[in-house]
């Protein structure tokens, strides 16, 4: 009887275990859904300025100004926020240096809608960097708790400032990071710390339930598929060593984990992605 007893309550625990290990194995995995959503054209006049040197001399290119919403089973988070409002023009605006050409296709609460969003949806809001092109919507997100570098916040933000970052001087609801930060605390949407562009850069990794691939945001790392390839440096980069830096162990975790990389001012990566976001949208 004892025999049949103990028997009983250990096929009882391994029944039990089985059972946690698919639960947990569920919830490893969370339906996580990504939209990308245009934030700005812009020309780049002089490209030379996107390297330490006249690699580009004479060159102009075409860039896209993407910005991305996340959808988690625990909340919202969106990424970068394209350029001004005030650009939703219907001609495009030639900034006073020379270098750029630049125009905004539509305001934010235009493009959430198309998605079924409202500005009031989301928990989180990150930028890559605080650059005018990475802040333009970024005070309409003043409900959302703002995920940013300390140091970037400390460049921005800080009350020691003579003038705070008017793009975003009304993000008062902050959770500053020193490092790597996990969104949700499963793995699947985790803020990666790359400083070099600005002094707390930011790219972004999200498990996209249904791609076979996970997707890694660049920020501004890189600005175009060149300057990934060849590890170019742009003139105006806060720190040309931490940026080669943040490049390689980019480089490396997109390798560990497989990834999708995205350029998110690149016209074609914004493309390639768009078409891998609509193959999953279901067939009529």
């Amino acid at each position: 009887m004892k025999k049949l007893l103990f028997l009983f309550l250990a096929i009882s625990i391994l029944g039990c275990k089985k059972s946690e290990k698919k639960e947990t194995a569920k919830s490893e995995k969370p339906a996580v859904k990504l939209y990308q959503l245009v934030g700005g054209s812009i020309l780049v006049k002089k490209l030379e300025v996107f390297s330490q040197d006249t690699t580009y001399t004479g060159q102009q290119k075409q860039f896209t100004d993407a910005y991305y919403v996340i959808s988690h089973p625990k909340g919202n988070l969106m990424w970068d926020a394209g350029l001004p409002e005030q650009l939703v023009i219907p001609e495009p605006y030639n900034e006073p240096s020379g270098v750029y050409r630049i125009q905004r296709p539509d305001s934010l609460a235009n493009q959430l809608k198309s998605i079924g969003f409202k500005i009031k949806d989301f928990n989180y809001f990150a930028m890559s960097h605080s650059h005018f092109d990475h802040t333009g919507h970024a005070n309409y997100m003043k409900d959302a708790t703002l995920l940013i570098q300390e140091n970037e916040f400390n460049a921005n933000l800080a009350d020691t400032l003579a003038q705070k970052n008017p793009a975003m001087a009304q993000l008062t609801k902050v959770k500053k990071l020193n490092g790597d930060y996990d969104v949700f605390g499963d793995g699947t949407v985790v803020i990666k710390y790359t400083p070099g562009h600005t002094i707390g850069h930011q790219a972004l990794y999200v498990e996209v339930a249904g791609l076979e691939k996970p997707v890694l945001l660049t920020g501004d790392l890189y600005h175009f598929q060149e300057n990934r390839e060849n590890k170019v440096v742009p003139s105006f980069n806060y720190d040309v060593t931490q940026t080669l830096k943040s490049m390689e162990n980019f480089e490396a975790f997109a390798k560990e984990k497989n990834a999708q990389v995205i350029i998110q001012h690149s016209p074609s990566d914004y493309q390639k992605l768009e078409k891998l976001l609509n193959s999953l949208e279901p067939k009529a």
